[in-house]
């Protein structure tokens, strides 16, 4: 990527460049995800997956795979948020998997963070990883590692970094989508407690 271009990708809107940027009056609130929360999560999961670069996958979840989901982290006793209106609907979700199968992987996490398209650009992504950093964190992990497109993603990206964590590779070319080439940027955060 030219210098110019980086620059040109790094100007994004007011309210994502501010991390104090709130709009005063979007009230929700944040808690562990429920079985009755899923039908919401599979259809905010389901407009990222047929219609953009996001995420990889080509075929949206099933409710059934999201139950899966549910189950297994509580059973990790990893982190699965939702952020709920005033009136109870489902504006987003965010949680923690294992990064890879291997045991010695144990203390290291992958997150996800996925907002209704009407609820973003409002703070509720920050607000959501901030929650999710800390539970986390509460449980031992030491680390969480974000796989995030390389196209199409700039704002969350971004978000990752405001929140801590720093660009440890790239990857291109592997995924295709769309008839697209896509790569990905890995990006890490510590979550060990400073002394």
């Amino acid at each position: 990527m030219l210098p110019e271009e980086y620059e040109r990708r790094r100007r994004l809107p007011r309210h994502l460049r501010d991390p104090e940027h709130r709009d005063p009056d979007f009230a929700f609130r944040i808690r562990p995800a429920e079985a009755a929360d899923l039908p919401a999560i599979r259809d905010i999961y389901r407009h990222f997956v047929l219609n953009s670069t996001v995420t990889f996958d080509e075929r949206p979840k099933t409710l059934g795979q999201w139950r899966r989901t549910l189950r297994e982290t509580g059973e990790l006793r990893l982190p699965f948020l939702v952020a709920e209106s005033a009136t109870g609907t489902v504006l987003g979700y965010a949680l923690t998997q294992p990064w890879k199968q291997r045991s010695a992987y144990r203390y290291t996490v992958e997150s996800s963070v996925y907002l209704a398209p009407a609820a973003a650009g409002r703070g509720l992504g920050r607000a959501l990883m901030e929650a999710l950093i800390e539970a986390t964190r509460e449980r031992g992990v030491r680390e969480m590692i974000a796989v995030i497109a390389d196209q199409g993603a700039d704002a969350s990206i971004a978000l990752h970094e405001r929140l801590g964590f720093e660009e440890i590779g790239r990857m291109g070319r592997v995924g295709v989508k769309f008839g697209r080439e896509l790569g990905i940027v890995l990006l890490q955060k510590s979550l060990r407690k400073r002394r």
